[in-house]
């Protein structure tokens, strides 16, 4: 039986509608889009880390970050080592942490100074506190659960040229430093290209850029970071200057043995 051209319009109007309507994407759609985006075995990652204070001086760090994720085996979602290799004054400095996939588990981390010779075990409280005098908290610098968050996608705005999905993160545990987060995330590559944060007055408290957005080993990954605390008037860039995924990492590169040793070889 042939159809009316008047039945194939309607038809094609209701298949279109189904077709926009599958498409819509939640807050936390856009998330875990960027979550499997990223998502790897293991990363190891060479970075300069600049520290810029209020009259504008500099200060340099090297720092090797190596990470494996776990896929919940034994409750673990990632493990994430960061040692420093310059300056001489704090070569061997490291911090370990071990997420969990359990939302409400705190993290473990483990901070290890050479000046001391011992290794400090960073209580929950402390994890809002400031790492190494960047502008990152211990918390920024490990992984985060998309669960940790309830996401909301606030619509669509444009940055730099490129149109982008606009999402508010806020925290389900209440220590949380920030009272919300603002994300812009970039379709397709599904990178988070700009965050907000906001403290617990839901003033403006630092600002992260991420630039030179280039596909390594087929992710789609920043290359500059750049954190602008408006607090402490004070800015932290990193610069990755060689990254590999899908490495072999051995277990043992994530232990207290490691990490007081200062080096992974």
């Amino acid at each position: 039986m042939k159809l009316k051209m008047t039945q194939i319009a309607v038809f094609g109007l209701i298949s279109m509608s189904f077709s926009v309507f599958a498409e819509e994407l939640t807050g936390r759609d856009i998330m875990l889009k960027v979550d499997q985006q990223s998502d790897v075995r293991t990363a190891i990652n060479d970075t300069k880390m600049t520290l810029i204070n209020n009259r504008g001086q500099t200060r340099e760090r090297e720092v090797m970050r190596y990470e494996k994720s776990y896929d919940g085996a034994g409750g673990i979602d990632k493990k994430t080592l960061i040692i420093f290799n310059y300056p001489a004054d704090i070569r061997g400095t490291g911090l370990l942490l071990w997420s969990y996939t359990d939302p409400e588990k705190d993290d473990d981390r483990w901070l290890y100074l050479p000046a001391l010779k011992r290794i400090r075990r960073i209580a929950g409280e402390s994890k809002n506190d400031y790492f190494m005098g960047t502008d990152f908290t211990y918390d920024d610098m490990g992984a985060r659960n998309i669960d940790d968050d309830n996401h909301t996608l606030l619509g669509k705005e444009v940055l730099n040229g490129e149109e982008c999905y606009k999402i508010e993160s806020v925290a389900k545990k209440k220590n949380d430093l920030y009272s919300k987060k603002i994300s812009w995330v970039l379709p397709e590559k599904w990178v988070i290209v700009k965050v907000e944060f906001y403290d617990k007055s839901d003033a403006l408290l630092k600002e992260l850029t991420v630039s030179d957005v280039r596909k390594v080993d087929n992710i789609w990954t920043g290359h500059v970071l750049f954190m602008d605390n408006f607090a402490k008037s004070h800015q932290t860039k990193i610069e990755v200057r060689k990254v590999e995924y899908n490495c072999d990492i051995s277990d043992q590169v994530f232990t207290q043995t490691t990490l007081q040793r200062g080096r992974v070889q």
